[in-house]
Formats: structure tokens, sequence, C-alpha cells
């Protein structure tokens, strides 16, 4: 683990561990063995030393890129660079802020100041120039498939089991329930819901397809779609409620036999859980399963589509609201399932997506971060900007890809 506060006592080591994890994977052998850099040397480098020889870069792009990240890491040292005793007493250093924009950067003297800031006035422009050093990373978008794959067998079996644990209709009544109480069902709802649904999956699937980061998109939509599943799981089983509409149409429950609860969670999990494939469960209230798919799918459009086609993120929109309505009008859910699932998948995704956009594994104290967000740290540890929506046809990743 990088101490950001000890940098002048770094090693080559610890130098060739922050390239790594700033992606200048190919600069690291001639930094650290060739030339011996350290942290000391590492906080004194500047443009005309990764110019010149015996450094000598030649990609204009790594150079900028390198440069603003010697400037961020001086950000986290309190005293100046400089005050690490190179072979004589401390000299003064002149620091500087980086106005970036669309046109590069601009530095001014700051010498009032022992600190750096990176103002971004044109922040797409600058994560698309550091884009290119994204990586797609099979291994973990293979380890968030098997990870969702699993929550999905898990949740098929935690629903046959609830199923049979749902009260007796005529014993416990549906429980009083402000929206329901008031809102009169609709047969042909719940299908409507998982029309909305798959045409709001649909249209995710062409997004992702068409992306130029799909791999990166389709881990954190694995992450996020197993981990409110495996939420679920634990919900549904920790309270049963009663049906809430007298008469819902429920398949029959099983004698207790675990082989019966096998068969039945092979059927939930190969139709999907959908009422269009015929199945009819119950128990499986809190919270809405059907709420996580579109909620999360209409998320995920509205973030990694352009903000210049407004009208595909309002029919995104619609779609989303007209399906928790449609649940409703249904009758298939009480109003806190709707509400709960809501919550929890759109907060869970805006909590992603800020810690994974303000680079919280890049500071000082990510130390907590990698402890409270295993999963989070795994699938971002090298995810180093916010993920620009650029698009390409999936052929042309695949030559890039072999080229390398």
């Amino acid at each position: 683990m990088l101490d950001y506060k000890k940098i002048c006592l770094w090693t080559t080591s610890d130098v060739a561990e922050w390239m790594e994890q700033n992606n200048f994977h190919s600069y690291i052998k001639l930094f650290t063995v060739e030339h011996g850099i350290d942290g000391k040397a590492l906080m004194m480098l500047t443009e005309d030393d990764l110019r010149n020889p015996p450094l000598s870069l030649r990609v204009l792009g790594d150079i900028k890129h390198l440069m603003i990240c010697l400037k961020e890491l001086k950000s986290y040292v309190n005293t100046p660079p400089m005050s690490c005793h190179l072979n004589g007493p401390a000299k003064a250093v002149q620091f500087r802020t980086i106005h970036v924009n669309s046109d590069g950067f601009s530095i001014q003297d700051n010498p009032d100041h022992h600190s750096l800031t990176i103002q971004s006035t044109d922040e797409w422009h600058y994560e698309r120039q550091t884009a290119k050093y994204l990586k797609p990373e099979f291994h973990k978008l293979l380890f968030s498939y098997i990870y969702l794959f699993s929550i999905c067998i898990l949740s098929a079996f935690v629903v046959a089991i609830v199923h049979d644990r749902t009260p007796d209709r005529e014993k416990y009544p549906p429980l009083p329930d402000l929206l329901l109480d008031n809102l009169p069902v609709i047969p042909w709802a719940f299908q409507a819901c998982e029309v909305a649904a798959f045409v709001l999956i649909s249209i995710l699937g062409v997004v992702v397809f068409l992306h130029k980061h799909k791999f990166i998109i389709l881990r954190r939509i694995f992450a996020l779609m197993g981990t409110v599943y495996l939420l679920r799981c634990v919900t549904m089983l920790i309270t049963s409620l009663s049906v809430p509409e007298v008469h819902m149409e429920c398949e029959p429950k099983t004698e207790g036999n675990f082989w019966s609860k096998i068969h039945r969670a092979q059927a939930i999990w190969s139709g999907f859980g959908l009422s269009v494939q015929g199945i009819r469960t119950c128990g499986d209230y809190m919270f809405s399963g059907h709420t996580v798919i579109v909620t999360l799918s209409n998320f995920f459009i509205t973030e990694y589509t352009p903000r210049k086609i407004p009208l595909l993120h309002v029919i995104s929109w619609v779609m989303n609201i007209f399906g928790l309505f449609f649940i409703l009008a249904s009758h298939q859910h009480y109003s806190i399932d709707v509400f709960v699932a809501f919550y929890i998948s759109s907060r869970l995704f805006l909590y992603y997506h800020s810690l994974a956009n303000n680079r919280v594994l890049r500071q000082p104290d990510c130390k907590r971060t990698r402890i409270w967000f295993p999963l989070f740290s795994y699938f971002e540890s090298s995810v180093n900007c916010i993920v620009p929506n650029e698009y390409e046809w999936p052929h042309s990743a695949i030559l890039r890809y072999i080229q390398r």
C-alpha cells in the first residue's frame, strides 16, 4: 500500500507500483530499472526531463498525462519536494496552479501556497484524453458474470423457499396500503411492466454493444445487479408478507421436499422469474425485483449515452416510471416493495459511480474504501477516470486488442 504522505521515502518498487496504478506500464522499466527513479527523483522530474535524454519520451499524450499525474501527486505532500534534502539543504520551490481546459492546460504561479490545485473547466475533454488508458480486463468481466450468475441461482432458490412460506391469505389478509387501497387492479399491468423492462434492456443492450468501453460497463452492470439481488435474497428471507391482493394467482405449495424446491427454483431461473413465462410465485415481495430491473436499466442508459440526445433519456425515464406504475396497478407488490427497490437500486448506482468517478482508490485514505467496498476496489482498481461515452463497431475493439 503506497503512503502518499511519504512520497520522498518511496523506493523504485513504490514508483513502479504508482506507475502501474496510473497505467504507465510501458515506462516502468525505463524509469525504475534503467534510471533508478525513486520517490525523491520522481518528485523532481520536469517536462524537460521527460522530453530530453536520457528518458526521451516521444509520445506527447504520455508526456502531458504523466506531468498532470506528477503535479497531482505533489499535492499530497504538505512540504515542498525539495525538502527531501537531496545532498544539501532544502530550497524554496514555487508551486503552480494547473488550469485544464479544451485547449490543453495552462500553468499559473502560486507563490503563496504550498499546495497544488487542478481546476477542470472542460471535464469531458480531460477525461477523453485519459480514456485511452482504460483496459478491458476480461478476467474481471468473467468474474462479475460468475458473480451475477451465482446470485441468480441463489435468488431462484430463495424465491422457491419463500413461496412455500407465504401466509395463508384466508388467515392473513392483505396489509393496508395507501396506494393499493385507492388504485384499482389492472389485470394486464404486470405484463405491461415486463414489456417495459424488455424495451429498456434492449436499449441498454444496443448501447453496450456499440460503446467503446463496453467491458467496463458490463462488469458494472453485473456487479450492481448481483449485489442488489443478493440483498433482495436477505430481505425476502427475513420477513414473509401476506399477498397484496386477495385474488392473486399463486402456484401450489410444495410438500416440503427439498428436490421439489430445486425443481421449482430451476423453473424460476429458466423463466427469469417473469409472469409471461408462466412463473406464478408469491412471497417474494420485499423488495420488487422488477423494479430493480427497470430502474438499473434506466440509470445505465442515461449514464452511458450522450447528453445531446435528451429524447432517449426522456423515453428511458418514462419507461421507468410507467414500469413502476404498472407494478402497483397489478397489485403484485406492496407500495413499500416498489419504493424500497427503487431507492436501493438508484442509491447503489449513484454511490458506485460517485466513488469511481472521483477516483477514491487514488486518494491517500483509500485503505478504508478497499476494506468497506472490496468488490468495487477489485473492479475499479485500473479505472483512473470517468468512462467517456465513445462508440465504435465491436470489430474495431477486437482489432485494437489484437494489435496490442
